[in-house]
C-alpha cells in the first residue's frame, strides 16, 4: 500500500511541475513585461519564409520555466536536476509545437488544441520515463490529466487577466 501512494504522490508532483513549466513563461511576461524578450528564433524565418517558432518563443521564457520548475522541484522532492530536465524538454516539446503551427500557417498565439499541450505534456514524461521510474500508462495519464486541465483553467486563466488567450 505504501508504494501505491508513492506513485500516485510522483504522478502529481509531476504534473505540477508540468504545469510549472509551462506557467512559468507566463509569470515571467507579467512580472517583466515585455523587457528580456529575445525571440529564441531571433525573429528569422524558415526556408517557407514563416517564422520558425514566432515572437512569443522567448529566452526568457525558458530561463523562467527551468528557474521555476527547478525550485517547484525541490519543493516537491522530485529533485532539482528532474525538474530541469522536465523544463528543459517540455520547452523542446513547446517549441517543437509552435514549429508546426508556424508550417500550418497559424500565427503566434493561435489555438492548435492538442497540439499545444500533449507534445509539451507527453516528450518530458517518454524521454525521463526511465529516470523518473514512469510507465507507459503513468506517462498517457499524466499528458491526458496536464491536457483537461490546461483546457479546463486556461479560460479562468484569461478571464482573471493571468492568460492573454482563453485556450
Amino acid at each position: 500500500m505504501p508504494m501505491e501512494w508513492s506513485r500516485i504522490w510522483t504522478d502529481i508532483s509531476l504534473l505540477l511541475l508540468l504545469g510549472a513549466a509551462n506557467t512559468m513563461p507566463i509569470v515571467a511576461w507579467h512580472i517583466f513585461k515585455d523587457r528580456f524578450s529575445l525571440p529564441v528564433d531571433l525573429n528569422r524565418n524558415f526556408f517557407d519564409k514563416r517564422p520558425i517558432f514566432g515572437p512569443h518563443k522567448t529566452w526568457r521564457g525558458i530561463f523562467s520555466s527551468l528557474i521555476g520548475t527547478w525550485a517547484a522541484a525541490m519543493i516537491l522532492g522530485i529533485g532539482q536536476l528532474n525538474g530541469l530536465l522536465l523544463a528543459f524538454w517540455s520547452m523542446v516539446g513547446d517549441l517543437f509545437a509552435s514549429f508546426i503551427k508556424r508550417r500550418l500557417g497559424l500565427r503566434s498565439g493561435a489555438k492548435c488544441t492538442g497540439v499545444d499541450q500533449i507534445i509539451e505534456g507527453l516528450l518530458p514524461l517518454v524521454i525521463l520515463r526511465d529516470r523518473l521510474g514512469l510507465d507507459w500508462i503513468d506517462c498517457a495519464m499524466i499528458t491526458f490529466l496536464f491536457v483537461f486541465f490546461e483546457m479546463v483553467l486556461s479560460p479562468f486563466f484569461y478571464k482573471i487577466g493571468f492568460r492573454k488567450n482563453p485556450y
